[in-house]
């Protein structure tokens, strides 16, 4: 089984909502060009923002469906599909296979917490094993999950019961945990770094990919900061990474996923508000935050043709 071998950008996109809240699939293919014409590529789909938790099955596979056709093999999808149900998990890594997507992901059941490594791969064996032709990617997301366990104890012990995993979505702040996992058994993994604020730092420990849901207002920002690095130009690199950082502080002034598809409605993207429990944002929250992005120069320097230093 091979990975993916992410590189560059990758989308964890939005799953798009009408004004009742239900999904609204028309949306997803003019999301996909947009996100794709930015310089993202690849797709995370049905991940913590997509809301792929607070979904139902029917409707996670019909997002995921609607994704992979939009991206029409253009760029990789990756379909996460964690659950505190395992029987309904393994349900949608089957679809997931079934539909053409190029890997699935899981985070680990978070209800009832998962605090050992040997009930992680377990746990993660019964999912992967529903979808055996496609590469495995374990969603590692402490803060949210609430499991904090030695993920370099998974990789030494996952691949004897998960023959097809390939990877971790790595979405923790410990870069010498990151690059513990980039390195374990001469590179074995494919290990994908998932905190925007410090993909700089992620880079410089040997990061080739990265998954965020930032990408999708400011990939071009990223794309230029990884540019910069990689001709060695580190002042330009830390101005992009210092402009990430001002923005994800103004954003999380805000509900930050409301926040975030109302930053997508102003770029033309109406993807509607969030789920409960999740917050909202009023008209009156939505001006403040145009406002408040404006000062930093958002709409000036995420824009693809911008190359101020």
């Amino acid at each position: 089984m091979n990975s993916l071998n992410l590189t560059g950008l990758v989308a964890a996109t939005y799953t798009p909502l009408d004004s009742k809240g239900d999904v609204n699939t028309p949306v997803v293919r003019p999301m996909v060009d947009h996100l794709l014409e930015s310089g993202v590529g690849g797709l995370y789909v049905c991940g913590s923002t997509g809301e792929g938790i607070s979904l139902t099955s029917d409707e996670r596979k019909s997002v995921a469906h609607t994704f992979v056709e939009a991206a029409g093999g253009r760029v990789p999808v990756i379909v996460q599909v964690g659950h505190n149900s395992l029987a309904e998990a393994r349900q949608l890594a089957e679809h997931a296979q079934q539909i053409g997507a190029d890997a699935v992901s899981a985070t680990c059941p978070s209800y009832f917490k998962v605090t050992e490594v040997v009930a992680l791969t377990e746990c993660m064996a019964e999912i992967a094993s529903a979808a055996p032709d496609l590469p495995f990617y374990y969603y590692h997301i402490p803060a949210l999950t609430g499991s904090t366990m030695d993920v370099m104890e998974f990789l030494r012990r996952g691949p004897a019961s998960i023959p097809n995993l390939v990877g971790i979505k790595y979405t923790d702040t410990k870069l010498h945990e990151f690059q513990q996992c980039l390195e374990f058994n001469g590179g074995q993994f494919d290990v994908v770094w998932g905190c925007d604020e410090m993909l700089l730092g992620a880079l410089a420990t040997g990061a080739r990919a990265a998954i965020g849901s930032t990408y999708n207002i400011a990939a071009p920002l990223y794309g230029q900061l990884i540019a910069a690095l990689a001709r060695g130009d580190l002042d330009k690199a830390r101005i992009c990474q210092s402009r990430s950082v001002a923005m994800i502080h103004t954003l999380k002034q805000f509900p930050f996923h409301a926040a975030m598809k109302s930053v997508l409605a102003m770029n033309g993207l109406d993807v509607g508000g969030c789920r409960l429990p999740q917050g909202y944002l009023t008209e009156a929250d939505r001006v403040e935050l145009k406002n408040r992005l404006q000062s930093i120069g958002f709409f000036d320097w995420s824009q693809p043709a911008h190359n101020e230093t």
